[in-house]
């Protein structure tokens, strides 16, 4: 990147004059959240508390003012977690000239940019920041790959203090993609300032920055990066062989162009870009002017809980901000129980006036051990006032205190590692989910920025990395692999089954996405996989075995695991290479212990089948058996019916032998009551 000549006098005046006054703008718009973001980085980090008003005064009264800071443990459970599940990005394709291979190397290419820059220590620190403050950043640069080269590699660097940075007050976008403006201020004595900027134009400091307030305080001095992002219109062009090319980079090559036979698709169309600037000045003038390669200001912050209020304005917010005041509760009924504690050894003495007079000791008896007290003679002893103990409502209202500090931030006695009701673990997890679920904006913000951070990479790695050159790339298991890139070339890559391990790839051409996931790291994710093959091949007998024993030699964390591996797959398999000698017998006794833990798994499965054959005949033996017993039962029942019904019509008959037989003598009462006379009956 070379130093432009700066421009003429009057030019620069109104550089200066431009940059003042977006500085002030972006410094007006952050300072609410920075304010409210120091006194949170005081709270929570440097154990202040108490309200300076208060502490003076209780200081004056010598009464304690102690403070029980909870606001670290539920920070770093956030951010712990952020560290075990660290996302990372995946890049993917996009077009036709985009090729799956290069995209591998792409993404060989960012891990290695990531690990030899410590990105990790860049975003552990932004995630930090941005939990604790509300705000956190990183950076992205450029850094020539040695001190006698002019090749340049990219690197991730950490910004340790978020207050430095003010972003683009009219940005809309969670990741800063539409920053158009952004400072990164440093401050420093006139005396570092001509050490770091020798060849800048000796000023007089007093004359020199009338009109360049807040830009100078005193022996500081602020020197600042400006950047700047532009929109710039251009024109592409469609060529018959499928390539699209900028119009003037056509307009340079068109006789070689119509030379290969190679020509114009229709009309060139109108396209937008942009351009960032970084300047870096102070309040007086432009120390350096740098064109840089990419689109996208290189500067990645990390937002906490975001909230927009009315006018439009973004504050964002800390995970403890709301807790502050639970915390200074729990902080006071503390100090108060702690406080009528202490004081209990300093209760009076009482008793009659004269049984004081004849010791001085009595006097610091309450502060002083002393091996006697004196009374006069028939007086009464002076007795201590018991200790009322301390009150139950201090104590409830500090346990309160600490119920709205977890309510609040939504993390629980289960996240926090202590012992709840739960008792299985599943209700254990499904509690620890329920911190996790709560705080998992801050983790998401992260991942944003993260997929920021990989678009600026993939923008910046086709203009950085335009020369035929060897590079390194990190594989997911983190182990290096040397490919040559070179510009213009068709991909050709080496393959080791669907591994890439060397070859020759144009990183520039095509167009590629990207996605970032979160999730357990490499080494975590190769101990589940090699417990997981290992439970198969225990399971799966010796054919299983035998093809999951050279993956499971390679994921084992032992030295030359790799070439034990290789060397126990071309045992099993006789087309590949030979084992060499002094191996076989380490490989044939892997294999008798592979074949005697399948006989021992078959042995088991034969057993395991005979005992089920053997449950399968007693459960039908017992059927038939229940079978029976249901007959019989049902034959029973049958039996029971008809002696019911035979009972019944026996009972039916009955019932109506003495109905008839009541009819009858019924009938004969009612004759021998009303008699016939004679005369009817001769008659008769």
């Amino acid at each position: 990147m070379a130093k432009k000549a700066e421009p003429a006098v009057s030019e620069t005046d109104d550089i200066l004059a431009q940059a003042r006054k977006q500085y002030e703008a972006a410094r007006e718009y952050w300072s609410d959240n920075h304010t409210n973001a120091k006194d949170d980085l005081r709270f929570a980090r440097l154990g202040q508390q108490w309200d300076e008003r208060i502490k003076q005064q209780r200081e004056l009264e010598q009464r304690p003012c102690l403070t029980f800071n909870k606001m670290p443990a539920f920070i770093r459970q956030v951010v712990n977690d952020a560290r075990q599940n660290k996302p990372s990005i995946k890049v993917h394709p996009q077009d036709s000239g985009a090729d799956p291979h290069t995209a591998e190397i792409l993404n060989g290419l960012i891990r290695n940019i990531e690990t030899t820059s410590d990105a990790d220590v860049a975003t552990d620190t932004a995630i930090e920041h941005a939990v604790g403050q509300g705000f956190g950043f990183w950076r992205i640069n450029t850094a020539y790959t040695t001190d006698d080269a002019f090749e340049q590699d990219i690197v991730i660097e950490r910004i340790a203090n978020p207050f430095t940075v003010y972003g683009d007050p009219r940005s809309t976008a969670a990741d800063s993609s539409d920053w158009n403006v952004a400072f990164v201020v440093t401050t420093m004595t006139k005396d570092e300032f001509d050490a770091e900027y020798p060849d800048a134009e000796k000023t007089n400091w007093e004359a020199d920055f009338k009109g360049a307030e807040g830009w100078i305080d005193g022996d500081d001095v602020v020197v600042a990066e400006w950047w700047t992002r532009e929109k710039v219109k251009g024109a592409i062009v469609a060529l018959s062989d499928g390539s699209v090319l900028k119009l003037e980079e056509y307009e340079e090559k068109a006789q070689e162009f119509e030379q290969a036979g190679i020509t114009p698709v229709g009309e060139p169309r109108e396209v937008e870009s942009f351009k960032v600037k970084q300047r870096v000045m102070s309040g007086a003038e432009v120390l350096k002017t740098v064109e840089w390669a990419g689109k996208y200001i290189p500067i990645v912050p990390v937002s906490g809980d975001e909230v927009i209020d009315e006018d439009g304005k973004r504050h964002f917010r800390s995970l403890i901000r709301d807790a502050k005041s639970a915390q200074q509760m729990f902080n006071y009924w503390r100090t108060t129980t702690t406080e009528l504690i202490a004081l209990a050894p300093k209760a009076p003495f009482i008793g009659e006036e004269r049984a004081f007079e004849i010791d001085p000791n009595w006097n610091t008896a309450n502060s002083l051990s002393h091996s006697y007290l004196m009374v006069p003679n028939g007086a009464t002893p002076p007795q201590r006032q018991p200790f009322a103990g301390v009150p139950a409502g201090a104590l409830q209202e500090a346990l309160n205190a600490a119920d709205d500090m977890k309510s609040i931030i939504g993390i629980y006695d289960a996240s926090l590692g202590a012992k709840s009701n739960e008792t299985s673990g599943k209700a254990i997890m499904a509690r620890q989910r329920e911190g996790d679920v709560s705080t998992f904006h801050f983790i998401d913000n992260l991942s944003r920025s993260i997929r920021h951070s990989g678009r600026i990479l993939l923008d910046l790695i086709g203009k950085v990395y335009t020369t035929e050159r060897m590079i390194r790339i990190l594989g997911e298991d983190m182990k290096p692999t040397n490919v040559q890139i070179a510009p213009g070339q068709q991909p050709q890559p080496q393959m080791d089954g669907a591994k890439v391990i060397g070859g020759i790839f144009d990183i520039t051409a095509g167009k590629y996405d990207l996605t970032v996931a979160a999730g357990p790291s490499y080494t975590s994710r190769r101990e589940e996989v090699m417990q997981i093959m290992t439970e198969w091949a225990q399971a799966g007998g010796p054919e299983v075995a035998t093809v999951l024993a050279p993956r499971i030699a390679k994921l084992l964390d032992i030295p030359d695991a790799e070439q034990i591996g290789e060397e126990l797959q071309a045992k099993l398999n006789p087309q590949g290479p030979q084992v060499p000698p002094e191996m076989q017998a380490q490989m044939q006794q892997m294999q008798q212990v592979i074949q005697q833990g399948g006989q021992q798994m078959q042995q088991l499965q034969q057993e395991n089948a005979a005992l089920k054959a053997d449950q399968q005949g007693k459960q039908a033996e017992m059927g038939l058996r229940r079978q029976e017993i249901a007959n019989e039962a049902a034959a029973s029942e049958q039996e029971r019916q008809n002696e019911a019904r035979k009972l019944a019509i026996e009972e039916y008959r009955a019932q109506t032998e003495r109905m008839k037989v009541a009819a009858e003598i019924h009938a004969a009462a009612t004759a021998a009551q009303n008699p016939e006379p004679p005369s009817d009956r001769a008659a008769a």
